[in-house]
């Protein structure tokens, strides 16, 4: 090989380290690591179908599922009535469904949650910065938080199904009794 092919094999992979450097970064700016079970939860602030602002904190003291979903997602829309269900149940003692949809048109949100009458909060992620946030990349993700604000569970893919929420429920609920009777 002469001098000039590998000056032109240097330029080239100089040019390929950058372009990978860039499209790294690019694919890390979409969105952040997801949170880990015993990690604090990320504050965040959406508005619901009714233009009223929900922010994460407001929700300490309850077990929060926080769901990201689409409604072109059909595993997503699968899992829903579990959720609403759970949600009937629990709510009471503490449980809210905080329901995250990604980027969608509001008049297609609110059809779908219309014509399957949920009930629970549904938040409006219009720039996707919460789902980012979270490290949102695919759908269905839901990440459970207890009362103190803490990351229990992440769940990425999956169906949830009312028994799978009853559980999750029931083991940050049990952990928190724990917890209370050790401070006694």
């Amino acid at each position: 090989m002469n001098g000039l092919s590998v000056e032109g094999l240097r330029k080239s992979l100089v040019v390929a380290v950058v372009l990978v450097a860039g499209l790294a970064g690019t694919v890390w700016a979409m969105g952040s690591r997801p949170p880990a079970a015993g990690m604090p939860a990320s504050e965040f602030s959406l508005m619901d179908l009714d233009g009223k602002s929900h922010k994460l904190e407001q929700y300490r003291g309850k077990i929060v599922l926080l769901n990201f979903w689409a409604t072109w997602c059909k595993p997503c829309t699968t899992e829903m009535p579990a959720m609403q269900t759970v949600y009937d149940q629990l709510r009471e003692k503490g449980f809210v469904v905080l329901a995250v949809n990604e980027l969608e048109d509001e008049a297609r949100v609110r059809e779908h949650i219309q014509s399957y009458k949920h009930t629970f909060p549904v938040l409006l992620d219009r720039d996707n910065k919460v789902a980012n946030q979270y490290g949102v990349f695919g759908l269905p993700v839901s990440v459970f938080i207890d009362q103190h604000g803490v990351v229990q569970e992440y769940i990425k893919g999956g169906l949830l199904t009312e028994a799978k929420i009853q559980d999750i429920v029931s083991r940050i609920q049990g952990a928190a009794s724990v917890k209370a009777a050790a401070l006694r």
